[in-house]
């Protein structure tokens, strides 16, 4: 619990509070459903780029959580059957987890790998992790959007956006003085977290802003702070745990060993390594995935293991092949109206391009 990473992580969560206490999040989502208009193509092009945005700094769970709540009341006009209702529901359960690719604290593999890295004295900022996650994230949302449009949109109709005529509760002057300083302690964090290698402060540090401020302004009360998602926390602490524990006992050596032996190229070792992360994700957790294939991977690449840390890290945002392989999935499948076969195109199109993708951007950049 030392680590920077789990402070990280918790500032990443008192930010995403704030945002939902204040009902930042959920302006936002009805911003761009009027600003996108009635056309479905736009509409889902505004959900996906807005879902992948949000992704970058909240749980990517309660992004989906969000987001399809703020349109189910569209999706039951139209209708289980509705093309178009297959569009959104896909499009924001895939932004959703390509999305959190973005940035370190968009989801927990992504710590993990960071966490790996800071055990063998590497390190790797915000920033850095942007340049290396956030345009595979760009692209892999793009194609999705592309295809989703292809495959269910060619020949809708406008739909009407009346759901959004529900007349809004007025804020009050202290809740809009609560949204204002939610809006400068989220910049002002982001901004050190974005430039710490002009001012010095590590992002563990920098995290103590929203920490420090967003109780003492009195955004968020004792319940708030209870309620945030203490296990993932502890899943990702104990991830780096055991990552250390299997490097420093010597159990990946020994297992490494038959992996050295084979006589092949490294940038095959990188495509096999990420492959297997992305099957192995789709059932079971990507966090478990991360833990034990960081370390090995690491072990068994001595000469590249930024490398292989940030592409395994990356390749577990890349299962959505099955309703259980990702928590937006299963949220999107919760609603009853997709079927297992519907999230075949989104799990066909990142799990076998993702993987590709990322190796090849990870070398190029590195």
């Amino acid at each position: 619990f030392s680590s920077s990473i789990i402070w990280l992580m918790l500032g990443g969560f008192f930010m995403a509070a704030g945002m939902t206490k204040t009902k930042l999040d959920e302006s936002l989502f009805r911003f761009t459903l009027k600003v996108s208009g009635s056309n479905p193509i736009n509409l889902l092009f505004g959900l996906m780029v807005t879902t992948m945005v949000a992704s970058m700094l909240m749980s990517n769970t309660a992004t989906t959580a969000m987001v399809i709540a703020s349109i189910l009341p569209l999706l039951k006009s139209l209708g289980k059957e509705s093309p178009t209702t297959k569009a959104f529901l896909l499009g924001v359960s895939i932004a959703a987890t390509t999305g959190g690719m973005g940035t370190i604290i968009g989801s927990p593999p992504n710590l993990i790998a960071i966490g790996a890295l800071q055990s063998v004295g590497i390190e790797v900022s915000f920033l850095d992790w942007m340049i290396y996650g956030l345009p595979i994230a760009i692209v892999l949302t793009g194609l999705s959007f592309l295809v989703l449009v292809r495959v269910y949109l060619k020949n809708s109709q406008p739909i009407s956006l009346d759901f959004l005529q529900v007349q809004q509760k007025e804020l009050s002057n202290p809740e809009k003085m609560k949204r204002i300083t939610v809006i400068v302690i989220i910049s002002v964090t982001i901004i050190l977290w974005l430039t710490t290698s002009f001012h010095g402060l590590k992002v563990g540090a920098v995290s103590a802003i929203p920490l420090v401020f967003l109780p003492l302004f009195g955004i968020l009360k004792n319940k708030d702070v209870q309620g945030l998602p203490w296990d993932t926390l502890l899943l990702v602490a104990g991830g780096l745990s055991l990552g250390m524990g299997m490097l420093h006992s010597g159990l990946l050596d020994y297992y490494a060993e038959f992996i050295k032996g084979m006589d092949v190229y490294d940038i095959i070792i990188l495509l096999i390594f990420a492959f297997v992360t992305m099957l192995f994700s789709n059932i079971i957790s990507n966090s478990a995935t991360s833990t034990v294939l960081i370390p090995l991977g690491m072990v068994i690449l001595v000469n590249a293991q930024s490398e292989i840390a940030l592409i395994i890290g990356l390749a577990a945002s890349t299962a959505l092949f099955l309703p259980v392989s990702t928590p937006p999935n299963a949220i999107a499948f919760s609603t009853e109206m997709l079927d297992i076969k519907d999230f075949r195109i989104g799990g066909l199109l990142v799990g076998l391009l993702g993987p590709i993708l990322i190796v090849l951007w990870i070398l190029f950049v590195s």
